[in-house]
Formats: structure tokens, C-alpha cells, sequence
């Protein structure tokens, strides 16, 4: 990229690259306040070539306190972590204005999800509290509207999570009856009773059938027996 001066014309350029971050495993594992480890170069003398650097985030151990879980948590911080708590004026707060993209830890993530499904429900910890209930839920209420139950429900999955969640609601799907199934049965059933009442039609004109061919075999039968005066 360049940039050009209004006055003088001068192109100049501009060096906007981001740093490459490198998230480990560790990360995931305690809030690190959107740090990671820089990889890079550091020239430690200006006679010699510069060499390869790893810059790692100072970490400590701390406690956090959430309101809305009412919990106390250890969890591994580094000094920016902390800032921003200090900055937004509580955990909760640092966690629900902060997008998952700054935050880059799963436990931070799961830890706001937990606080959203808190603040769905009612805060049903503070039960014993209503008067602090009550507070709470009018002070992070703005935090509820940008989210749905839905997106709540599916907010801080990782991807095998995901394909988990989605597996079983698709055997839950796959346990009732498809519609053709149905269908099926239900016309199975109207043939059925279509077929039982022609049946009994049926069986009903072959009845009066027979009482007729009874009725005409008996009065032929009388007619030949029926005797006739013979002239003498």
C-alpha cells in the first residue's frame, strides 16, 4: 500500500501488515485478553543478522468474580486482561461488549455464553437475592437484544460441538415417521374400508341372488309337481 501527500505529491510506503499471532493450546485454557505469541525477527546487533524471536505474553494467576453466575473463578490472565476488566467496570461486562473475535479463548467464550443462558432464564442463582435479580437483569438486558434464543443456544460451540449438536437433533428428527409413511398408512386404511364395504355390498346381492334363484327353483319345481285333471 502507498500513501500520497495532498501538498507536496510525495508517494510513500505503507507498511500495514498484520502481525502473524500464534494462539497454543494454553490459550484456550485461561483469558489472555485477545494476547497471543508473536513470531518474528529481532536484530540484537546492528553487525549481525537478525534471528528468529518468539514474544510470549507475561501471565499470572487471578481471580475474577462474575455477578450474573455469582462465582468465583482462578483462571490465568495476563495485565491487559485485567485492564480491560478494570475498563468496562466488571468480568461480565468485559466479556459481553467484547466479540469472540478479540476475546480468542474458548473459556471466554463459554464462560459468556453461560452468562447469556443466565440472563435468558431469569437469573435463577439469584433467586434467594430478588432484589439484586431484579438489578441485574435491568442492568445487562441491552446485552439480550443482540442475540436470539437460538443464537444463545449455538453461541460458543466449537465445530465438533456442533456436528454433535446437530447429530442428535437429526435422530431426534429421524425417530418420528416420515410424512410418505404416513400417507401410506392412511391410504392403506381407506382401501381397506372401501374394500370391507364392497365386500358387504356384495355379499348382500349374492344373498338376494340366491333367495331368487331359491324362489324361482321352487316354483318350478311346484309347477312340475302341480298336477293336471285328465280327461277321461
Amino acid at each position: 500500500m502507498f500513501q500520497r501527500e495532498d501538498i507536496t505529491g510525495l508517494v510513500t510506503p505503507i507498511q500495514n501488515v498484520p502481525l502473524p499471532m500464534i494462539d497454543p493450546p494454553e490459550a484456550h485454557d485461561g483469558i489472555w485478553g485477545g494476547e497471543a505469541i508473536i513470531k518474528g525477527f529481532q536484530k540484537r546487533n546492528q553487525y549481525k543478522r537478525r534471528v528468529p524471536h518468539f514474544w510470549v505474553p507475561v501471565l499470572r494467576r487471578s481471580v475474577v468474580h462474575s455477578r450474573v453466575l455469582n462465582e468465583y473463578m482462578a483462571v490465568t490472565v495476563t495485565d491487559r486482561t485485567l485492564a480491560q476488566i478494570h475498563d468496562h467496570h466488571g468480568f461480565d461486562h468485559y466479556l459481553l461488549k467484547t466479540p469472540a473475535c478479540d476475546l480468542r479463548s474458548m473459556l471466554a467464550i463459554k464462560l459468556k455464553r453461560k452468562i447469556l443462558e443466565e440472563l435468558a432464564t431469569g437469573c435463577p442463582r439469584l433467586a434467594s437475592e430478588p432484589t439484586k435479580q431484579q438489578d441485574y437483569l435491568k442492568e445487562f438486558a441491552c446485552y439480550l437484544e443482540q442475540y436470539t434464543p437460538e443464537e444463545i443456544e449455538w453461541y460458543g460451540l466449537t465445530y465438533n460441538e456442533a456436528l454433535a449438536k446437530i447429530r442428535t437433533q437429526t435422530e431426534d428428527k429421524d425417530a418420528e415417521l416420515p410424512q410418505k409413511i404416513l400417507f401410506r398408512q392412511k391410504l392403506i386404511e381407506q382401501l381397506r374400508e372401501a374394500g370391507i364395504r364392497e365386500a358387504q355390498d356384495g355379499e348382500s346381492g349374492d344373498v338376494e341372488e340366491l333367495k331368487g334363484i331359491k324362489d324361482s327353483t321352487s316354483s318350478s319345481w311346484l309347477s312340475k309337481l302341480s298336477f293336471k285333471p285328465k280327461n277321461w
